[in-house]
């Protein structure tokens, strides 16, 4: 049986563990798209906006929570879900590395379609590409009135979670190569300052709704202490699920089984509490790739004065925070990424 908000995707015993990485990591760092973190902004982390349903959604939503109201009203394709979010995030991703590189930004953005679909781990294929039109207008559809507070300016007011959107060419076969994406004014602002967190890679691998929002919500409260408590009736409400608090509790208990979050743990203690525990991970012996003295030459050659080892460094740092992804080309992944690097440093 079909749950609301995924909940009975438990029930499957398929539906376990993570997706499969669809595009493994010989490309990981060749392009310089990927060298943005996954970015989430704090507004939408902290409340319930997206829906967790695996149909159409067009309930609205009406949330109130520590003097904060949130009003999320949905179009006739349904409210956007927790993997349309995919879309937001990939956008602030790309506005904040070029923020942090003091480069300028803007709230329109260009993507193409593919690296899109590759950055956020989704299917290449036709249906892949289909899928992220509806979510486009998805995003645009639904509508939020709330007060909460972004770039320190409280005020109440309405808006789409983008503005607009425009697919600028398509292939010969029919298929979107470039969008365009313009933001929400509310949405931009996060970003310019900076009310962001960076979230695992893996985080585009969990495949339920819920475990997606309770990795947003660990991610965003317990963030990097050891440990982070909350009530099951409180974590209820903060994920949105639409599920009685029963199938809720079954939900949480078969995650907790599962224990597929990234960087988290959760387990459940008396009185209907989960602590989230957060784990500290560590590089298995012999997994650190390793840079050929050949590549270090190379890089010598691109870059005269600067020190290469201090790169390979932050390479290396790169690649941990990454989720310590296998490289197949480590030398060809390492010189991309410092290509790039260095083009940055230079624009």
């Amino acid at each position: 049986m079909q749950g609301r908000d995924g909940a009975s995707e438990v029930t499957n015993p398929g539906a376990r563990g993570l997706l499969p990485d669809r595009h493994p990591t010989a490309d990981f760092f060749v392009c310089d798209i990927f060298d943005a973190a996954p970015k989430d902004d704090l507004g939408t982390m902290e409340h319930p906006i997206f829906s967790l349903s695996t149909r159409p959604d067009r309930r609205i939503l009406s949330y109130v929570h520590n003097g904060t109201s949130v009003e999320v009203t949905p179009s006739v394709r349904g409210r956007a879900t927790i993997h349309d979010k995919d879309i937001l995030i990939y956008c602030i991703s790309q506005l904040m590395a070029a923020v942090n590189a003091g480069r300028a930004v803007s709230r329109t953005l260009q993507l193409k379609a593919h690296d899109l679909l590759v950055a956020t781990n989704r299917d290449t294929s036709g249906d892949g590409y289909t899928r992220l039109r509806e979510a486009f207008e998805r995003l645009a559809g639904t509508r939020i009135t709330t007060n909460m507070e972004t770039g320190g300016i409280e005020a109440t007011r309405g808006f789409g979670l983008i503005e607009a959107w425009e697919i600028v060419r398509r292939s010969r076969g029919g298929r979107m190569i470039s969008v365009t994406v313009t933001l929400s004014e509310w949405l931009y602002r996060a970003v310019l300052a900076k009310s962001v967190l960076t979230l695992s890679r893996d985080y585009f691998r969990l495949r339920k709704p819920l475990e997606r929002r309770v990795y947003e919500l660990a991610r965003k409260h317990c963030g990097r202490q050891p440990e982070w408590r909350i009530s099951l009736a409180t974590l209820h409400k903060k994920t949105g699920s639409t599920s009685p608090i029963r199938v809720f509790r079954a939900a949480l208990r078969r995650m907790i089984e599962d224990d597929n979050l990234p960087d988290y743990r959760l387990t459940e203690e008396p009185g209907d509490v989960i602590r989230v525990t957060r784990l500290r991970p560590e590089v298995a012996p012999g997994s650190r790739p390793a840079v050929s003295a050949e590549a270090l030459d190379r890089l010598r050659e691109l870059a005269p004065g600067h020190d290469v080892h201090a790169l390979e460094a932050e390479w290396l740092g790169f690649w941990e925070s990454s989720g310590q992804p296998r490289l197949t080309a480590p030398d060809r992944a390492f010189l991309a990424w410092a290509e790039g690097r260095l083009q940055r440093e230079t624009s």
